[in-house]
């Protein structure tokens, strides 16, 4: 089983950018953590990060044919890209969006999900368990 997880725009900030908000721990951290879970459920993954819409888009693109599953926190892309929902729509992978913060709680304009209208779940306020949950949310699906 293979799985790409993106990561959008600051989130290679983590542990500088509003620790209050999105947690003390470092990018390097959440990406071990990420590889530990999946070695755990011995799912091979790739994870790609970037501050760049154009190159989110082409890393979905990329994952067609040789992805079984897709996890995306589109970050602030979150609420603004119709590229990236356009993109995982044409790809048709299984997609899960996580968030470390509870969006939902916050302005009114993070309410909106371009990109979560292509994933089948959400997994938001969880912190990086969020992305164990999407993770074993995926693993489950294609099972």
């Amino acid at each position: 089983m293979k799985l790409l997880v993106i990561n959008g725009p600051n989130l290679n900030m983590l542990g500088i950018r509003e620790p209050g908000i999105y947690g003390s721990e470092s990018y390097a951290a959440l990406e071990a953590f990420i590889r530990r879970v999946c070695d755990e459920h011995g799912a091979e993954v790739e994870i790609f990060q970037s501050n760049h819409e154009g190159a989110i888009v082409d890393r979905i693109q990329a994952a067609w044919g040789n992805t079984d599953g897709i996890v995306i926190n589109p970050a602030a892309y979150t609420h603004t890209s119709v590229a990236i929902l356009d993109a995982l729509k044409a790809v048709s992978i299984p997609a899960v969006e996580v968030h470390l913060s509870d969006v939902s709680a916050r302005e009114p304009f993070r309410h909106i999900s371009y990109a979560g209208m292509a994933c089948e779940t959400t997994f938001a306020g969880y912190g990086f368990d969020g992305y164990r949950m999407a993770v074993e949310y995926l693993l489950r699906r294609l099972g």
